[in-house]
């Protein structure tokens, strides 16, 4: 190599490290409160950014996911219409520069969910042949749409007798996943196939489908009226547009304590989203808004009143009849439907 190729080189070099060294971020730490970045919702924290040089801090200002923490008397409130993974965010104005600094944190619930339980009402005949994934009402009509390679449908049901009305297919590489009814469409999650359908309420015949974004698998479908609610075995429920069924946004389920990713069947009532907890007899009851789970039901002994039989599988569907003020519940391969009234438990 020429001698002036030499020092071009070691010029090159020594700027791109000197460019490092002058990045003013690394004379700056954000430290953050003892609890390892785990804080409830509306928790005020004294934040401090600590110098590593002789760069003087005129002042600074901190965000959470972009918004404003105004501080007051040293601490700010760590407030979000969300919660789950934050990125909280310090800017430090020094000498005319505006420096950033981030770090992730966890916001949680402010509360404890509340613990509840279920009166049953009365029991109805279901399918036993059924593995069961979303269950809903249109009326005093029961959607339900079953699972399986090769087995998977969705169904109009007389609920009272168990009756299957009208039937479609999916095919065979298809796994069914969760429903719901927004208007005259059902739509129909796939599991981990990336794949959702629609179908016309009243025919079931099948009228379009659509391909998931981000989100990693379909499990579970509600909706609020105007977005739809879908959960893929994370943390995350997904708001989808239902005009073009793209994914416009997220909230993540999450307790006082820590983030929970086994939302699995979803119904939506009055703001809250109720979701079966996978493979267990338990459903929370999710802030639509926030994400926080406000409640959680136990369901402990139903699946003991059901005939036991070598198919029978977990507890999962849940479904409110708006008429009756009522849940609807059942299992995969149950014999049985459970209607039942959430109550709150006794301390």
């Amino acid at each position: 190599m020429s001698v002036l190729k030499i020092v071009a080189a070691t010029a090159a070099l020594s700027l791109f490290m000197a460019c490092g060294e002058a990045d003013p971020a690394k004379n700056f730490s954000m430290v953050l409160p003892e609890g390892g970045g785990k804080f409830q919702e509306g928790q005020q924290v004294a934040l401090e950014v600590k110098k590593k040089g002789s760069q003087p801090v005129d002042s600074v200002r901190y965000f959470l996911e972009g918004i404003p923490l105004p501080e007051v008397a040293g601490k700010v409130t760590l407030a979000s219409p969300t919660l789950g993974s934050k990125t909280l965010k310090a800017t430090i104005y020094s000498e005319g520069q505006a420096i950033e600094l981030d770090k992730e944190i966890l916001l949680l619930a402010k509360t404890p969910p509340e613990i509840y339980t279920y009166e049953i009402i009365n029991t109805f005949p279901h399918d036993r042949q059924a593995f069961t994934q979303g269950l809903e009402f249109h009326g005093d009509t029961l959607y339900e749409s079953t699972g399986r390679k090769g087995a998977s449908s969705l169904r109009k049901v007389d609920y009272r007798t168990g009756q299957i009305l009208k039937s479609v297919d999916l095919e065979r590489q298809y796994f069914g996943e969760g429903i719901t009814i927004m208007g005259d469409t059902v739509y129909m999650l796939t599991w981990q196939e990336g794949t959702g359908f629609l179908f016309d309420r009243e025919s079931l015949e099948r009228i379009g489908s659509f391909r998931y974004g981000e989100s990693k698998e379909g499990w579970g479908l509600c909706n609020d009226g105007e977005h739809l609610y879908k959960s893929d075995g994370t943390q995350r429920i997904w708001l989808l547009d239902p005009a073009t069924l793209e994914e416009a946004g997220t909230i993540q389920t999450v307790t006082n304590r820590s983030v929970f990713n086994k939302a699995n069947e979803l119904e939506f009532v009055d703001g809250k989203i109720y979701a079966n907890v996978w493979q267990k007899e338990s459903m929370m009851i999710i802030d639509a808004g926030s994400g926080a789970i406000e409640g959680v039901v136990n369901f402990g002994g139903l699946s003991k009143q059901v005939t036991q039989h070598r198919d029978l599988d977990v507890f999962n569907g849940v479904a409110y009849h708006r008429g009756r003020n009522t849940f609807f519940v059942t299992g995969k391969n149950w014999d049985t439907l459970f209607e039942v009234r959430i109550v709150k438990r006794d301390e």
